[in-house]
This record gives C-alpha cells, structure tokens and sequence, in this order.
C-alpha cells in the first residue's frame, strides 16, 4: 500500500494555489506548509483528508517526464467536481469526465495537467 506521493513543482506558490483549489471537491485540504527552513532544502505541502497529508509538493525542479497521479473518490459527482475546479484553479485539459471502459465498465475519470504538465487524475470505480 502507497503511503504518500508527491511531485516537484517549479512554483512552489502557484502550485499550492492550484491544489489548494483542484483537491477541495474531492474532501482534500491543505494539511502540512513546511518551509525550506524547517526541512532544510526546500519548501513542501502536504495535502489530504485531516489528520494525514498523503499528497506532497515541493519546490524544485519538475519532474520530467511528468508524473501521473490519480485519485480515488467515492461517486462520479466528485469526478465532475473535480475537474471544473481544476480548470478554474489554472490546470489544462487533458481529459473530460466520462467513462474510459479500455480500463474496466465501470471507470469515470476526468484528467487535468498542473501549472508543471503533472496529469493529475480523479476516478471513480463505482457504477452510477
């Protein structure tokens, strides 16, 4: 089982403005905001569902290729959710919200790429 995961992000201040916005409708929030003072080589946010950060950014070089992150939320709405709210915090289009039965009949997806190209990602497994 994956702990935690993370991305390196070139601004560290839009980025987080974009998590921040993008994650909200899935029930992620802001968790951990630990400067380059404290960590000793740079600064780094935590988001996930309180208590525990499990999605980690940190200021740096980007991460080439780009990762693949994705989500797992609980019902289609927070798929659509989502992603309209990661348009408007910024992201890319890289997939709309709909069903990608290549994976399995019942997958709902939508894909968004970060201020850094990361394709950020929410699915639900669940029939409708």
């Amino acid at each position: 089982m994956i702990d935690h995961t993370g991305v390196n992000v070139s601004d560290f201040a839009k980025s987080k403005a974009f998590y921040t916005q993008a994650l909200a409708p899935i029930g992620y929030s802001l968790l951990a905001d630990i400067p380059a003072s404290v960590t000793g080589h740079t600064d780094v946010a935590g988001f996930g569902v309180a208590p525990k950060p499990d999605f980690w950014i940190s200021q740096g070089t980007p991460n080439h290729p780009p990762i693949h992150v994705a989500f797992q939320v609980a019902t289609r709405a927070e798929v659509n959710a989502f992603y309209a709210a990661a348009l408007a915090a910024g992201g890319r289009d890289n997939g709309g919200p709909g069903l990608r039965p290549h994976y399995h009949p019942h997958y709902w997806g939508a894909f968004v790429l970060d201020p850094d190209g990361h394709n950020i990602e929410a699915v639900c497994h669940a029939s409708e």
